[in-house]
Order: C-alpha cells, then sequence, then structure tokens
C-alpha cells in the first residue's frame, strides 16, 4: 500500500502487488520536518544508549563475577530484587522530573542503563570464560582494567553482538517512556510519531491528504504505512548480519559442567 500511486489508491481493497508504482508517500513523509526530527531522535538515543548499555552492563557483571568484591552479595540481591518487584510508572516520573531530565533524551537513556535479566545473563556468561586466561594476563602484568579490555572483552564478543542487537532494538522501539517524558514535539521518537501517524490524522500538519509528485493528492493511509515501514525497516536490514552472532551470543554461559 505504501508503494501505490495515490491515482490508484482505493480504500479498502486489498493490495499484493501495487497496480501502479509510486514514492509519493516516501517523498512526502521524509519532507515533513517532524518525521526528520523523529529520525534524528531515536537515532541518538539508539546510538547513545546502546553503547552506555553494553558498557554499564559488560563492566557491571565482570565485576559481579569477582567473589572477592566488597558487598557483592548484596548488590546482586539487590539485582534480583528488581526482577520481582517495580517502583511504578508515578516513581520513575518523579525521579526524572527531580533529576531534571523531563523533556530531554536522557530521560530515556539514564533510566534503562542496565536491567536485571541482562546483569544475570552476562554474569553467567563471563563465569563460563576460562579463569586461567586472566591468572595468565596477570601473571604478565596485565591490571584488572587490561585484563577486562584485552582478555574479557574480546572473548566476550558474541554476547556483545546479542546484546548489542537487544539494546538497539528496545531503544528503537521506545514509546512508553518518550510518551511520558517528552512532551516537545520536536523531540518525539519515531514510535510517538508513527503512534500519531496512525490514531490521530491531523496531527503535525498532516490531513486527510496530501499533494503528490503528479499534482493528485495522496491518501492518508499510503503515509500511514510509509511511516510503518520506515520505522522497521533499519531493525530489519540490520538483524541478518547479527544473526548468527545473535543465535550464538544468547547461548554462550547457559550451560556449564
Amino acid at each position: 500500500m505504501s508503494f501505490t500511486d495515490p491515482a490508484v489508491y482505493v480504500p479498502l481493497k486489498f493490495y499484493l502487488f501495487p497496480e501502479k508504482w509510486s514514492l509519493a508517500a516516501y517523498r512526502y513523509i521524509l519532507s515533513t520536518n517532524s518525521f526528520v526530527n523523529a529520525i534524528k531522535s531515536t537515532a541518538f538515543v539508539t546510538a547513545v544508549g546502546t553503547v552506555l548499555n553494553l558498557i554499564v552492563t559488560f563492566m557491571m557483571a565482570y565485576g559481579l563475577t569477582k567473589k572477592d568484591v566488597a558487598g557483592r552479595g548484596v548488590i546482586l540481591s539487590g539485582v534480583v530484587f528488581t526482577l520481582v518487584f517495580n517502583a511504578g510508572i508515578v516513581p520513575n516520573y518523579i525521579l526524572v522530573k527531580n533529576l531534571g531530565l523531563l523533556n530531554s533524551y536522557w530521560a530515556l537513556i539514564w533510566p534503562a542503563l542496565t536491567n536485571a535479566w541482562s546483569l544475570i545473563v552476562v554474569k553467567s556468561f563471563l563465569e563460563s570464560l576460562p579463569a586461567e586466561l586472566e591468572e595468565s594476563a596477570r601473571m604478565d602484568g596485565c591490571s584488572d582494567i587490561g585484563v577486562f579490555l584485552r582478555i574479557v572483552i574480546p572473548l566476550s564478543m558474541p554476547a556483545i553482538a546479542a546484546f548489542t542487537l537487544f539494546f538497539a532494538v528496545s531503544h528503537w522501539n521506545t514509546y512508553f517512556n518518550a510518551l511520558i517524558y517528552i512532551s516537545d514535539t520536536r523531540k518525539w521518537t519515531l514510535q510517538v510519531l508513527v503512534k500519531t501517524l496512525i490514531i490521530d490524522s491531523q496531527s503535525n500538519g498532516v490531513g486527510s491528504q496530501t499533494v503528490a509528485s503528479d499534482g493528485g493528492n495522496a491518501p492518508l493511509e499510503t503515509i500511514r504505512m510509509a511511516s510503518i515501514v520506515l520505522a522497521v525497516a533499519p531493525i530489519l536490514v540490520i538483524y541478518p548480519f547479527l544473526q548468527k552472532h545473535f543465535a550464538k551470543g544468547v547461548m554462550l554461559g547457559s550451560i556449564k559442567g
């Protein structure tokens, strides 16, 4: 439907292939400031959030693998506690507000730097790595940071690839947090904008019809479908390149003995 020429578009008609191909809906939606801003916002949150997620998750998980770390049991108990109990929407909103993060991209990044499930899985994976490798590196004079960067990280690439996909998809699909923390329409994420296009046809200056390249009117339905395709396409493009590492990384550390 998104590739159908507006001139031949018929509402409620089943389309397997467009009767007449057209990119009018894509040209229109990519020319609007609201969609371009949403793409930039989502790309920033996804890129920065994913990198910080990986850094915090793997560093904290690596620290929790060391039994001689002070307070390790208390920290692990706190991590497991969050698997069962959650503060809820109101306390989280008050926290973000008191931190001065409202209407900021950081409101979508800082509160989600890691999560209990990711920490536990990564910790289990890191514990499956041969301890002899770390011991030999320390005998050669490598510091704790050096062991982590030169030994642990290279051996963890399958897990890093898997969790990169996890975190990136989570940030790319950010909707509810963006809806309650971001009121500035110029900072809306892609998912919030797509929801607005689908549910509220009059938002963001998009009416029931728009002028197409051939001088006709492009129905809103083709624009809605084009926005959905554009929201899904980046993940569909990236996933095949990470699929092999994704499947391998999820299974690593799941079996011991």
